[in-house]
């Protein structure tokens, strides 16, 4: 049915933190794609997590994008102490909210992503410039 994290399967994360330092999500980086739970989409767009429950809902109701296909449970310890499973949404969920929040983070999300697709598609390719920089900044030292 949906997709359980596994002891076994390796994660990455990463801290997401817009230029002007509004934003910081914590994005679990996992087979090669980020997920993000509800609260944390919320967070990334500047909107009430109801907001953003009936924007996936609409979603995967209007089958733009299969639920099965990009949710995921992992095991998340909480303020108690316990572990509990927590539903995550890959990246294709997360892109698709994107597009549909009103808010001024998901405008500027929006122009960013259009921006990032037509460099992709002139180009064929796209830079991480800050990636770089930093990379050389690191090598340096």
């Amino acid at each position: 049915m949906f997709k359980t994290m596994n002891k076994g399967m390796e994660s990455q994360v990463v801290i997401y933190q817009d230029e002007n330092g509004e934003v910081n999500v914590e994005v679990k980086i996992i087979d090669e794609t980020v997920w993000l739970s509800l609260n944390q989409i919320a967070k990334l767009f500047a909107q009430d997590k109801l907001v953003i429950s009936r924007h996936l809902k609409n979603i995967f109701k209007e089958q733009e994008l299969e639920e099965k296909a990009v949710v995921a449970f992992f095991a998340t310890t909480a303020a108690d102490g316990k572990t509990y499973q927590a539903e995550y949404y890959n990246l294709d969920a997360i892109i698709s909210v994107g597009y549909r929040v009103n808010s001024k983070r998901g405008i500027a999300f929006k122009k960013w992503a259009t921006n990032l697709l037509k460099e992709y598609l002139i180009k064929g390719y796209s830079i991480n410039q800050d990636k770089i920089t930093q990379k050389k900044l690191n090598n340096l030292q």
